[in-house]
């Protein structure tokens, strides 16, 4: 079953403003690795089952969109990363999974990696506010990708180091959850990146490619 102190966590932060619902995707827990979703609509894949769907069209507002998706690469969350406006998806997804990420979701799409890993979900956690990608992302391409997505761009890690951002770390507009082990420095960042506080002295002024060197420097230092 799942820890009711895990999910207790959850329910404090989110509850008064959105659904926390217990559920499993195609019999497994990882929930966040298996579906993906905005606030339009949620996929799931094919082999969630008609018991599991119901639950979350019973648990889901009316005005969110739920569908399964025939997919071979079917974590979708780990293959296609989203806010409310655009979604950044694996090269080899289908083009009929790419149509229905546009529908169901309400975004433009855009084929691409980060880091040179195929897994934008794994390696990327975005929001509307800005996204956190893979530490080794050339400048260049967080530039491409801060135009893509219309936010900021910052690169870091979570739980000490962690590479997949999207394993230790979920957020929204005005939350976040990180693992235990993510340390000071990691939090700054992604809570400066994702404007989860006022940002005040050296973590003021513009966000993404201009956060302080002193972070970088600390996190570099920290995974080293």
């Amino acid at each position: 079953g799942i820890n009711a102190e895990y999910m207790g966590v959850f329910e404090q932060e989110l509850a008064e403003h959105i659904p926390v619902i217990y559920c499993s995707l195609a019999g497994v827990r990882i929930i966040g690795r298996m579906c993906v979703g905005n606030k339009r609509g949620l996929l799931v894949p094919s082999a969630t089952t008609d018991t599991e769907l119901a639950h979350l069209r019973n648990s889901l507002p009316a005005s969110v969109r739920l569908q399964r998706v025939e997919e071979r690469l079917s974590a979708l969350g780990n293959v296609i990363a989203c806010n409310d406006h655009v979604a950044l998806i694996h090269a080899e997804v289908d083009k009929e999974t790419e149509m229905i990420v546009r529908d169901v979701l309400g975004v433009e799409t855009f084929r691409t990696s980060i880091a040179g890993n195929a897994l934008v979900g794994s390696y990327m956690v975005v929001t509307n506010h800005g996204a956190l990608v893979h530490p080794k992302t050339p400048m260049a391409d967080m530039d491409e990708l801060s135009s893509l997505l219309q936010v900021p761009v910052a690169a870091g890690t979570v739980n000490r180091g962690c590479e997949v951002l999207g394993a230790g770390l979920c957020a929204n507009d005005w939350a976040a959850f990180c693992g235990l082990n993510t340390t000071a420095t990691e939090i700054s960042v992604l809570e400066t990146i994702f404007k989860l506080r006022r940002p005040t002295g050296t973590l003021g002024g513009p966000m993404g490619a201009a956060l302080p060197e002193a972070l970088r420097k600390s996190i570099v230092d920290e995974m080293a």
